[in-house]
Protein backbone atom coordinates (compact mmCIF):
# COMPACT_ATOMS: atom_id res chain seq x y z
CA UNK A 1 0.00 0.00 0.00
CA UNK A 2 1.28 3.42 -0.92
CA UNK A 3 2.23 5.54 2.06
CA UNK A 4 3.25 2.80 4.48
CA UNK A 5 6.78 2.74 5.77
CA UNK A 6 8.93 -0.40 5.72
CA UNK A 7 8.02 -1.51 9.25
CA UNK A 8 4.28 -0.96 8.77
CA UNK A 9 4.26 -2.89 5.48
CA UNK A 10 6.27 -5.77 6.95
CA UNK A 11 3.96 -5.95 9.98
CA UNK A 12 0.83 -6.03 7.81
CA UNK A 13 2.35 -8.70 5.57
CA UNK A 14 3.09 -10.82 8.64
CA UNK A 15 -0.28 -10.22 10.34
CA UNK A 16 -2.12 -11.22 7.15
CA UNK A 17 0.05 -14.18 6.13
CA UNK A 18 -1.58 -17.58 5.90
CA UNK A 19 -4.26 -19.63 4.20
CA UNK A 20 -7.25 -18.62 6.31
CA UNK A 21 -10.03 -17.25 4.05
CA UNK A 22 -10.53 -14.18 6.26
CA UNK A 23 -6.84 -13.29 5.89
CA UNK A 24 -7.10 -13.73 2.12
CA UNK A 25 -10.09 -11.36 1.97
CA UNK A 26 -8.34 -8.74 4.09
CA UNK A 27 -5.29 -8.96 1.83
CA UNK A 28 -7.63 -8.24 -1.11
CA UNK A 29 -8.97 -5.20 0.74
CA UNK A 30 -5.49 -3.72 0.89
CA UNK A 31 -5.38 -3.50 -2.89
CA UNK A 32 -8.36 -1.13 -2.60
CA UNK A 33 -7.39 0.68 0.59
CA UNK A 34 -5.56 3.87 1.33
CA UNK A 35 -3.78 5.28 4.32
CA UNK A 36 -5.77 8.31 5.51
CA UNK A 37 -3.87 9.28 8.65
CA UNK A 38 -0.76 8.37 10.63
CA UNK A 39 -0.21 9.54 14.15
CA UNK A 40 2.37 9.05 16.86
CA UNK A 41 1.52 8.68 20.54
CA UNK A 42 5.00 8.85 22.01
CA UNK A 43 5.01 5.13 22.79
CA UNK A 44 3.69 3.98 19.42
CA UNK A 45 1.84 4.89 16.26
CA UNK A 46 -1.44 4.34 14.50
CA UNK A 47 -2.45 4.25 10.85
CA UNK A 48 -6.06 4.83 9.81
CA UNK A 49 -7.31 3.26 6.58
CA UNK A 50 -10.21 3.71 4.19
CA UNK A 51 -11.31 0.84 1.98
CA UNK A 52 -13.13 1.29 -1.33
CA UNK A 53 -16.83 0.53 -1.07
CA UNK A 54 -16.66 -2.29 -3.62
CA UNK A 55 -13.85 -4.15 -1.80
CA UNK A 56 -14.69 -7.60 -0.42
CA UNK A 57 -15.58 -7.63 3.28
CA UNK A 58 -15.47 -10.09 6.16
CA UNK A 59 -17.90 -10.57 9.03
CA UNK A 60 -17.93 -8.32 12.05
CA UNK A 61 -15.48 -6.50 14.27
CA UNK A 62 -12.29 -8.13 15.49
CA UNK A 63 -8.56 -7.66 15.69
CA UNK A 64 -5.41 -9.54 14.74
CA UNK A 65 -2.53 -8.92 17.10
CA UNK A 66 -0.01 -11.74 17.28
CA UNK A 67 3.03 -10.04 15.72
CA UNK A 68 5.87 -8.81 17.88
CA UNK A 69 9.04 -6.97 16.89
CA UNK A 70 12.55 -6.44 18.02
CA UNK A 71 13.40 -2.87 17.06
CA UNK A 72 16.78 -1.23 17.25
CA UNK A 73 16.74 1.10 20.24
CA UNK A 74 14.02 -0.72 22.21
CA UNK A 75 14.95 -2.96 25.12
CA UNK A 76 11.56 -4.69 25.30
CA UNK A 77 10.39 -4.68 21.69
CA UNK A 78 7.01 -3.74 20.28
CA UNK A 79 3.62 -5.22 19.48
CA UNK A 80 1.05 -4.57 16.77
CA UNK A 81 -2.71 -4.87 16.35
CA UNK A 82 -4.77 -4.60 13.17
CA UNK A 83 -8.39 -3.63 13.85
CA UNK A 84 -11.21 -4.71 11.55
CA UNK A 85 -14.45 -2.75 11.95
CA UNK A 86 -17.61 -3.43 10.00
CA UNK A 87 -15.76 -6.09 8.02
CA UNK A 88 -13.13 -3.62 6.78
CA UNK A 89 -9.58 -2.73 7.67
CA UNK A 90 -9.77 0.20 10.05
CA UNK A 91 -6.58 0.82 12.00
CA UNK A 92 -3.07 -0.54 12.53
CA UNK A 93 -1.57 0.21 15.93
CA UNK A 94 2.05 -0.27 16.96
CA UNK A 95 3.12 0.08 20.58
CA UNK A 96 6.10 -0.32 22.87
CA UNK A 97 6.14 -1.67 26.38
CA UNK A 98 6.55 1.69 28.20
CA UNK A 99 9.43 2.98 26.08
CA UNK A 100 9.42 5.90 23.64
CA UNK A 101 8.79 4.89 20.03
CA UNK A 102 12.08 5.27 18.11
CA UNK A 103 12.30 8.32 15.88
CA UNK A 104 14.09 6.26 13.24
CA UNK A 105 14.12 2.48 12.80
CA UNK A 106 17.19 1.18 11.02
CA UNK A 107 16.72 -2.52 11.72
CA UNK A 108 13.94 -4.76 12.97
CA UNK A 109 12.81 -8.36 13.06
CA UNK A 110 9.30 -9.72 13.37
CA UNK A 111 7.94 -12.89 14.92
CA UNK A 112 4.63 -14.39 15.98
CA UNK A 113 3.77 -14.59 19.67
CA UNK A 114 2.89 -18.24 18.92
CA UNK A 115 4.67 -19.60 15.84
CA UNK A 116 1.73 -21.88 15.00
CA UNK A 117 -0.83 -19.05 15.36
CA UNK A 118 -3.53 -21.50 16.46
CA UNK A 119 -5.18 -19.24 19.08
CA UNK A 120 -5.03 -16.14 16.86
CA UNK A 121 -6.48 -17.86 13.81
CA UNK A 122 -9.18 -19.53 15.90
CA UNK A 123 -10.52 -16.06 16.82
CA UNK A 124 -11.18 -15.12 13.20
CA UNK A 125 -14.81 -15.20 12.03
Amino acid sequence: MVGLNEVEQAVLDKLLAGDHPVLATIRQQFSQARLTKRGYTGVGFYCDFEVESDAPTVAGNFHIGDVQAELEGLAHGAGFVLFIRGGRISLLEGYTYAEPWPEQIRSFSLKYADPERKAELAKLP
